[in-house]
């Protein structure tokens, strides 16, 4: 057993879990604290040379999210069991762009970037999917009819906050599929909190100072994710932190919007996900 930073993690010897963003801020303080207890560790990362520098102890592969030909390379060079599958990455752009896919850039690679890796993955797939969402969620209203932002003017909160709800929809998706399989695999979400990490580097003078006084460094951040990933929880559980409007603290059970729990919005996300990435899942609706 591995104790990190009080969140114990139970010894993960000959287990493989994959971390997609892990050269950096949470995902590499997770990816480390999954080594620590001895799993073999996947950092799936853009650029190799900054996933071989996080020091991390584990093996280094490329994964572009914002391309459905690295997703595809990636999956299609996988052999073997996966344990863990860790859906960290995620990016806030201070202005709109576009994926080599031509999606917006926070969608395409907050979720359909990991629509498509995870649903790619499944077969190979024994344990545990966390995808990484946020209680921004709570301010995310899927608009259907432009979800590629290319009629309307572009909003940088609105697309983060719309990817997250995504990240919290597609989560429970998955579980209500792979539970209507027979599957024994569980998809579950957590929200780190308010972590000072580089996604808030451009997101101007208030959550900078908000960040700089109230954040949290990464391996706090980390915990929720790790909870998700190695407690004895419920498929489609979503973890985040216990204290100050879940922005810090030890990780817990946490509720999220209505939004998020409407099953037919789920349903149709993961359809049209299906449409946009071309990959279709394994799992039937």
């Amino acid at each position: 057993m591995t104790t990190f930073h009080g969140v114990t993690i139970p010894d993960l010897t000959g287990k493989t879990a994959i971390v997609t963003g892990a050269n950096g801020g949470i995902g590499q303080s997770t990816a480390r604290a999954l080594a620590s207890a001895g799993a073999h560790v996947v950092l799936a990362v853009r650029n190799p040379e900054k996933g071989k520098a996080a020091n991390v102890p584990g093996e280094v592969r490329e994964l572009d999210l914002a391309s459905l030909d690295s997703v595809r390379a990636f999956a299609g060079g996988w052999d073997g069991p996966i344990d863990l599958l860790i859906n960290n990455a995620g990016i806030s752009s201070p202005e709109l762009a576009r994926t080599a896919d031509g999606f917006e850039a926070d969608l395409g690679v907050n979720h359909l970037g990991h629509f498509a890796l995870t649903n790619l993955l499944l077969p190979h797939l024994t344990g545990r999917v966390v995808t990484v969402s946020s209680q921004a969620e709570r301010m995310g209203r899927l608009d259907f009819e432009d979800l590629n932002w290319e009629r309307r003017p572009f909003q940088r909160s609105r697309a983060y906050n719309d990817s997250k709800l995504a990240n919290l929809l597609f989560t429970a998706e998955l579980q209500r599929r792979l539970t209507a399989a027979g599957s024994a695999v569980r998809a579950n979400a957590a929200h780190p909190g308010l972590v000072k990490t580089n996604i808030y580097d451009d997101s101007g003078s208030v959550w900078s100072l908000a960040v700089r006084l109230l954040g949290q460094d990464s391996d706090h951040g980390a915990l929720p994710v790790l909870y998700a990933a190695v407690a004895d929880l419920p498929g489609n559980s979503f973890a985040g932190p216990k204290h100050l409007a879940h922005m810090r603290g030890a990780p817990q059970l946490i509720d999220r919007s209505a939004t998020a729990r409407d099953e037919a919005l789920g349903r149709r996300l993961w359809d049209v996900s299906e449409q946009l990435t071309g990959v279709r899942s394994p799992l039937a609706a």
